[in-house]
């Protein structure tokens, strides 16, 4: 199975995508995952509410908006790969995360969480056939396919896992 074709994804989409170094996305969402979990689980108590700036998130809330997104971004593909026809609503991850109540949530529950959701997004993705992998529709007024969602999912965790690695863990 190629890369995505960019041209079938909105731009803003593009930097996620771009993230993923593998070719195969079932491979990439099984191994970006993996690679989150682990840095999630060395991430120290007195860091998961840590904000680098005013205004940003902590990375208590940070994770819960990689949970969300990647809850989103499955339900879209589920839609576009049974032949929806209705743009799919956008959502805005501020508004998320201001609602999300992530600094009420323990640690290990959100790893649970987070391990549950990918689990079932790497089965949600192993079931797809090329027919479906290429299906399409619109979201938020903007196109984009099944297989392209795929590589968000897995593009998206590893953007944050830089900026964590960056900002947060520096």
């Amino acid at each position: 199975m190629p890369r995505p074709d960019l041209s079938r994804v909105a731009s803003f989409f593009h930097n996620y995508i771009n993230q993923v170094p593998q070719d195969d996305v079932n491979v990439a969402i099984h191994e970006l995952g993996n690679d989150f979990l682990k840095l999630m689980g060395s991430i120290p108590a007195d860091k998961q509410d840590y904000a680098y700036a005013p205004g940003k998130w902590t990375l208590r809330e940070a994770f819960q908006h990689i949970i969300d997104t990647e809850r989103v971004m499955s339900y879209r593909a589920l839609c576009f790969a049974r032949k929806e026809q209705q743009n799919l609503p956008g959502f805005d991850e501020n508004d998320y995360a201001e609602n999300s109540k992530a600094s009420n949530r323990k640690w290990k529950d959100m790893m649970d969480e987070f391990a549950s959701i990918r689990k079932a997004t790497e089965q949600l993705f192993a079931s797809f056939d090329k027919e479906q992998l290429e299906s399409g529709g619109i979201a938020n007024n903007k196109p984009m396919y099944v297989l392209s969602l795929g590589f968000i999912i897995a593009g998206h965790c590893q953007h944050h896992v830089n900026i964590i690695k960056d900002r947060y863990l520096k």
